[in-house]
């Protein structure tokens, strides 16, 4: 009997993809939730050869000689995203990247992306996915998660720096955790963009009845039972990017950070937990970006990096998210207590979350259905 040698797979468009239920964030919490047990667990495989790498970049020089070739200008990223991820998912898949800042001035988002789920056993494709929401929700969720485990019970205030869609994302997940916040503060730089911010949060939140718009990091820092930077900036002077200070931080206040920021000393004293949502993952961004490290990667997570590799701190003062998640380091200890997230991102929350959406997609009809061959002419 002929074995069949048939592949089709589907294609999910961004439409495709809010049908399946991308914007779902309280599911997205939980799959990434989930994503972490088994990143604890071990489950998993990322690219490198510690498998923890966040992916392989293509970067541009100042100076080429040749014309044609791209200038490393503000975020401009290439980069393949590969991961396998284990348990209920078994799949594996890569998310492709490309960024520039520059797109906005063209009426794009500053980074466009693609999305390949597989079949682990054969490696044929099951579906080809817009990737943006994916990426942006996955991102977000994070910090939801997070929150879920480390932010106080009685969390009633975000404060929020960058009001993108990264704030969004982020706001949407913290949110799904705690229902009851009821404030937020923003600081951005455009008008228009905290115009649109606050048009979304009264339609998306109406119960968010307190809208502040503030003027410095400090307003949005204090008194915030929640904090996020979810901005965009230039990468390489740590004192350009935007601080926080432990005066600043309400007692109990917990803070993610998926995007540039620095600490002062109080911030990175032994007061304050340190989280990251895998230490992997910084080791690995460690041994591949010159030193210090927070110069190239402007997360918190490798300032922290940086001050071990300085013997500042140890790295036993990191906690990891995936081991509080699995109930194996204790989640917030009590009211009082200040703690930090660094949010990095991983290939493997695409895949979980890919994997998730591929699944709903296919239990609802959704998507064009395409074919690879059906016969290869190469066997």
């Amino acid at each position: 009997m002929a074995e069949n040698t048939k592949i089709d797979f589907i294609y999910l468009s961004e439409e495709d993809m809010i049908k399946a239920g991308v914007t779902d964030m309280a599911q997205c919490v939980d799959t990434m939730e989930e994503m972490f047990a088994l990143l604890h667990k071990g489950d998993y495989r990322m690219a490198g050869p510690n498998n923890d790498s966040h992916g392989a970049m293509i970067t541009f020089p100042e100076e080429s000689p040749f014309p044609t070739m791209p200038k490393p200008t503000a975020d401009r990223r290439l980069m393949a995203m590969p991961a396998y991820l284990g348990g209920d998912f078994q799949t594996c898949g890569v998310k492709w990247y490309g960024s520039n800042i520059a797109n906005r001035e063209r009426g794009l988002p500053r980074s466009i992306l693609m999305m390949i789920l597989n079949d682990i056993e054969t490696s044929a494709p099951l579906a080809m996915m817009s990737a943006n929401l994916l990426s942006a929700y996955r991102t977000g969720a994070i910090p939801g998660v997070g929150a879920r485990h480390l932010a106080r019970k009685d969390a009633k205030v975000i404060g929020l720096l960058g009001p993108g869609v990264m704030g969004k994302t982020t706001v949407a997940s913290f949110m799904a955790v705690r229902p009851n916040i009821d404030t937020i503060k923003i600081k951005g730089r455009g008008q228009k963009n905290l115009d649109n911010f606050v048009a979304w949060v009264k339609e998306t939140y109406p119960q968010l009845k307190n809208i502040q718009v503030v003027d410095s990091i400090e307003e949005v820092v204090r008194d915030s039972d929640l904090v996020s930077f979810c901005n965009s900036g230039e990468v390489g002077d740590p004192s350009l990017y935007p601080m926080v200070k432990h005066e600043w931080v309400k007692p109990g206040a917990f803070l993610a950070m998926p995007a540039s920021c620095s600490l002062d000393d109080g911030m990175s004293s032994d007061n304050v937990r340190k989280v990251m949502d895998s230490i992997g993952l910084y080791k690995a961004w460690y041994e591949e970006v010159p030193k210090p490290a927070h110069n190239h990667i402007p997360l918190v997570g490798m300032r922290f990096m940086d001050m071990i590799d300085a013997k500042l701190m140890a790295e036993s003062d990191l906690e990891d998210l995936g081991a509080i998640v699995s109930g194996d380091t204790p989640a917030r200890k009590n009211d009082e207590e200040i703690i930090i997230m660094s949010v990095g991102g991983m290939p493997v929350e695409d895949v979980a979350w890919a994997t998730v959406i591929y699944r709903n997609a296919v239990e609802k009809g959704i998507g064009v259905p395409l074919n690879l061959w059906n016969t290869p002419a190469l066997a």
